[in-house]
Order: structure tokens, then sequence, then C-alpha cells
């Protein structure tokens, strides 16, 4: 990250709840069915962050649906406005095991998602803290909590050994 973004980036980075733990287990589950069903390994859950409720939760579906739009973040934030009838999603929690890349650190900010937890960092494509600062960054008119580095090591190692897997796999002819 240059100058210029790390000045105008707001420092945001907190400890996780027990909630956030929580979820980020259940968003590890989800990331563990997007494998199983041959997807790069990415769940995520969107929760009130008062109550603990989950408003929404989802996997990786690229493949599945031919959608480049089928990010788990993305479905799950869809979702939960759906949910709450409101695109305003600042009493909200999102935890999603992969860094959000560009497209996903967007939605994040223009549906004002109170508070990001993730798990893995993304130095080819994210947006949050690895290649750019989106989702804190005070030239836009919002901006929310980040918490970063939630059980990293699983996060990591379930995409790692997605990748691996499937370098092993024969390629189609």
């Amino acid at each position: 990250m240059d100058k210029q973004n790390q000045h105008n980036q707001v420092s945001s980075s907190q400890e996780p709840t027990a909630t956030d733990l929580a979820m980020m287990d259940r968003a590890i589950e989800l990331a563990d069915q997007s494998a199983a069903l041959g997807e790069v390994p990415v769940g995520a859950v969107v929760y009130d962050t008062e109550t603990g409720a989950i408003l929404a939760q989802a996997h990786n579906t690229r493949e599945m649906h031919n959608n480049p739009a089928g990010h788990a973040e993305f479905s799950a934030i869809l979702d939960a406005c759906k949910k709450i009838q409101d695109w305003r999603l600042n009493h909200c929690t999102l935890v999603v095991t992969l860094e959000p890349c560009p497209m996903c650190a967007g939605l994040i900010v223009n549906s004002r998602i109170g508070r990001l937890v993730f798990g893995a960092s993304d130095p080819k494509a994210g947006a949050v803290r690895s290649l750019f600062g989106l989702c804190d960054d005070s030239r836009l008119n919002h901006r929310c909590e980040i918490v970063a580095g939630v059980h990293t090591d699983r996060c990591s190692s379930q995409l790692s050994d997605f990748f691996r897997n499937l370098r092993k796999q024969p390629k189609p002819d």
C-alpha cells in the first residue's frame, strides 16, 4: 500500500469477540461446503452485531452458477438486505474466511456494514488490507470497523489444501 493510501486509512483493527469467533467457525464450515462442490473454499456470515442473530450465510458459487459475483460475502450481504428489507447494514457484522476483493469491499462500503471480520489475507486481490484499504478509507462516505486475521491458520490452510489438491487433478483435454 502506498503512503497516500496509508495516510487516508482509518485505523480500526480490533480483537475478535466470542461471537466473531463462533461465526468464523460457521464461515469455515460453509467454506468446507464450498470446497466439496469444487468451489474456492470461502464462507461468509452476516449477523446482527448486538443480538448475534445470523441474518444470512453463504459460500462461493461462482463455478456452480457461472457468476463472477458469486462470492460468499457478496451473496451473504444481498441475502441479509433481503431479509431485513433494507440496504443499510450498519448494525451488522460480516465474517468471511478470506479478505474481500475490490468488488466485495465496495459492496461492504455501499451496504454500510458496521464491522468486518476476516480470516486469511489475500495478497493477490485483497482490498481491505493487502492491496487496498477500501473498507476504512477516510475518503469514502462509509467506513467499517475491521478485525483482521481471525483463525488465519485455519482459513489459509483450507485455501492452500484446496489449491494443492486442484493442481494434483489431471487437466481436461
